[in-house]
């Protein structure tokens, strides 16, 4: 109590206080008793905490302000746009390919495409989405095919279904009739999400004659677009020959349209274009009346040995020896590659892949032969060129080599000739393809070393055999040159190696650049298709140069021993039925079995140049399964060395 003695009043001033302090007084003892003094202040560090906390979060609020409008401010407002503002691609018409005279092998034709963007269609009722399927399906359908109709329709719904959720847009329809198109364009506009895509398509004037070498192009799909990001969806993409391998400047850069649409995604306008930038040109080393001709040779030659069309095969090159360049290059069968322009069927594409025949295969690059006696002049090149004999040593061909088993003289091996030749030099050896003459240079006999199997292969691996060539085609195959380190390797092995039979195998490519290098002096060029790259006005933009793979590798005066036995089988040999061309020709047959031992079945070869003294065009021919050379074809190289000499 003695605490609180400050706050009692004292008796004398009770008079003078008021009714209101009474209460206050009250008030205030209650207080005190309840918290120990009248009033507490707020600390100076609350005002600055609460000061500082305000500061905070305006500076935070300001922050978080210039963060969206200055760093992410594009990015919203391209976020916004894009409500409004739909940007489409414009696929960039394709680069043209030309023979070597500039005339066209391919155009491009005017295609319509109907493409929906999906997010759009899905925005709109059931209702709406049927009624616009029915409405194209009605505009694209032919009066009198309604049964087609529920199938395309059937169609168009499956492409949206499966595209939902996976890509952004589908194109509906490709290659839409011009007279359905116009008709279509007045009404995409007013269906939120479709467009009418102008594009170009690709027609190959020459059909099969040219669809191993050009090839095809195929719209993008998604194994396309992991390799290549900067392509679109409804894109036109080389998938095959030139079209593939030539792609990066083929494909022209493509363009873009801005479009305004309204909240339903309905078109309202054109805002701007940037035009495509079309690709680059191709000017190639082919003739295309050569090839066309070449191409028709085959095809009679195989319709004279009775199996055309279905299942005969064969191919042929013409390349020019003094730079590699391809002049003709066919294979048979072939196929139409408008096919895969237009937008093959599933039946059809199905029909050409069970096909046995295999009319993809580019059998000219792609496929691999015993090559039978054409080998031979490479053989006696490295002959000589390793000193085994001399261009008129005499070897004694009685028509066969006989080797004695070392571990049992009863057993004998024989390695036949095709007919007993007598003392035969290197010219008469190639000019009559001599078997045993090429055994013994090859294997070794009687006092002839031989050149062993190790040698064999390192000269044709000089002259491009068991190795890519190199040429601007895609799918090329290496072959084969046997090492000789198996251990089931014996002579005899080596012997067969010698006339091109046994376990070698090479492509037609590799042999007519093998052949060329004979023909020129000795340079194995890289075989090449295109010789330019030009833009859409001609102007060069980038010339292709001849690039040499190997030369030196055969003294020049061995050479031309091979030369004059290659003329000399023209002269008196087995390709004696070019003697009447009208200019000197130089050649080769070759008859190469096949398939299971003791199987009689046969390749038929020839492979020559012209003119002899200063060559222009080697030619290769093979046919599959033909038979003896020199019947089935050198018919061939004749008929069509015939006409490229009189028509230029």
């Amino acid at each position: 109590m003695l605490g609180l003695k400050k706050y009692f009043v004292k008796y004398r001033d009770r008079e003078s206080i008021e009714a209101e302090e009474i209460f206050l007084d009250t008030e205030a003892v209650r207080s005190i008793e309840e918290k120990g003094k009248l009033e507490q202040p707020i600390k100076n560090r609350n005002f600055v905490l609460f000061y500082i906390l305000i500061t905070i979060c305006l500076v935070s609020l300001f922050l978080r302000a210039g963060y969206l409008q200055i760093i992410k401010g594009d990015y919203y407002q391209d976020l916004s746009q894009g409500n409004r503002l739909r940007i489409y691609p414009i696929s960039a018409p394709r680069g043209m390919i030309y023979d070597y005279q500039g005339r066209p092998l391919v155009y491009n034709i005017p295609s319509f495409d109907l493409v929906v963007s999906l997010n759009d269609f899905f925005d709109n009722s059931v209702e709406l989405q049927e009624e616009i399927l029915e409405k194209i399906t009605d505009i694209v359908t032919e009066p009198d095919s309604a049964e087609v109709g529920p199938l395309l329709r059937s169609d168009l719904i499956k492409k949206i279904e499966d595209a939902h959720g996976k890509v952004s847009q589908v194109v509906l329809l490709k290659g839409i009739e011009r007279s359905a198109a116009l008709i279509l364009e007045t009404l995409v506009n007013q269906w939120p999400g479709f467009r009418l895509e102008k594009n170009a398509q690709r027609q190959y004037l020459t059909g099969s004659y040219f669809s191993h070498i050009i090839g095809y192009t195929g719209q993008v799909n998604s194994a396309d677009l992991e390799d290549n990001s900067d392509y679109y969806l409804n894109d036109q993409i080389g998938k095959d020959g030139l079209e593939f391998f030539y792609e990066e400047f083929l494909r022209g850069e493509s363009g873009q349209e801005q479009i305004e649409v309204d909240s339903l995604g309905k078109t309202q306008r054109l805002l701007a274009v940037k035009s495509a930038k079309p690709g680059l040109g191709l000017i190639l080393h082919l003739d295309k009346d050569l090839q066309i001709k070449l191409s028709q040779s085959l095809e009679s030659i195989l319709k004279k040995i009775g199996s055309w069309p279905p299942k005969r095969k064969a191919t042929a090159i013409m390349v020019d020896p003094r730079n590699g360049g391809i002049l003709a290059l066919v294979s048979l069968p072939s196929f139409d590659n408008n096919l895969f322009a237009q937008g093959i069927s599933q039946e059809e594409l199905d029909d050409l892949e069970n096909d046995l025949s295999n009319p993809f295969l580019n059998r000219a690059l792609a496929g691999q032969y015993p090559s039978g006696s054409i080998i031979k002049p490479l053989i006696a090149a490295a002959a000589l060129e390793e000193e085994i004999v001399t261009p008129y040593q005499s070897i004694s061909c009685s028509g066969v080599i006989s080797i004695v088993n070392q571990y049992n003289p009863e057993i004998v091996y024989r390695f036949p000739d095709w007919k007993v030749h007598g003392p035969t030099n290197l010219i008469e050896a190639i000019a009559q393809s001599c078997n045993v003459f090429f055994y013994t240079v090859g294997g070794g006999y009687g006092n002839i070393e031989g050149l062993g199997v190790e040698r064999i292969k390192k000269y044709l691996e000089y002259f491009g055999l068991g190795q890519l060539t190199g040429i601007d085609l895609p799918h090329e195959e290496i072959g084969l040159v046997p090492n000789g380190q198996d251990e089931d390797w014996y002579l005899g092995d080596t012997y067969h190696l010698s006339i091109g039979q046994g376990d070698i195998l090479v492509t037609p490519l590799q042999m007519v650049m093998a052949l060329a290098s004979i023909a020129n002096g000795g340079t194995l060029y890289q075989p090449q298709i295109v010789n330019k790259i030009v833009d859409l006005y001609g102007n060069l933009v980038k010339d292709i140069p001849a690039q040499i793979i190997n030369q030196g590798f055969i003294n020049p005066g061995n050479i031309e021993a091979v030369q004059k036995g290659m003329r000399q089988a023209v002269i008196s040999g087995s390709a004696v039925a070019l003697a009447s061309l009208p200019v000197e020709v130089a050649g080769k047959t070759g008859t190469a079995q096949f398939g299971k031992a003791g199987s009689q079945e046969t390749h038929s070869w020839f492979i020559g140049y012209a003119p002899y003294d200063q060559p222009e065009v080697v030619i290769i021919v093979l046919v599959e399964a033909g038979g003896e050379g020199h019947k089935t074809a050198l018919p061939v190289a004749k008929e069509v060395l015939e006409w490229y000499f009189n028509n230029n």
